[in-house]
């Protein structure tokens, strides 16, 4: 006896939110559109060192991503479309989750790697922190009044 259509279109569509979800960032983390502050992307302590490291890692993560957007979608297929008895169903579910959250996770991993070798932005001086100095920057402010002399 195969599974229900009470059970499998509710377990095709917890497959296909994480796809339709992975897909976009995996779509706008390859074109280099995902911004650093969104809810998707990699957001590990090297991708949030700049901008430039964010979308390296999203960058390099997007392949990852992709895939794992393509196994929750052929997971939520075969749910669907195979027909099987509940448990064998039940585990096509799972298989199909756990592949695509390791995947994820895989991709998250890169991602922040990738990141890590983004050099460093240069560090402003502290007293630049909104002085409005103008195009000179702090250089008046930080001169002794020997120097000045």
């Amino acid at each position: 006896m195969s599974a229900s259509w009470f059970l499998t279109v509710p377990l095709a569509v917890l497959l296909l939110v994480p796809a339709a979800a992975a897909a976009s960032a995996g779509l706008r983390g390859r074109a280099g559109t995902l911004p650093a502050d969104s809810k998707l992307g990699v957001h590990g302590p090297a991708a949030a060192v700049s901008p430039a490291a964010s979308a390296m890692a999203n960058r390099v993560a997007a392949p990852v991503v992709l895939a794992a957007a393509a196994v929750f979608v052929i997971g939520a297929i075969l749910t669907l479309a195979l027909r099987q008895p509940t448990g064998t169903t039940l585990v096509i579910f799972a298989v199909a989750l756990i592949g695509g959250i390791a995947l994820l996770i895989a991709g998250g991993s890169l991602g922040e790697r990738a990141a890590a070798t983004v050099p460093k932005p240069a560090a402003k001086p502290v007293g630049c922190e909104g002085c409005a100095c103008g195009s000179g920057g702090c250089a008046g402010l930080t001169r002794s009044a020997a120097a000045q002399a």
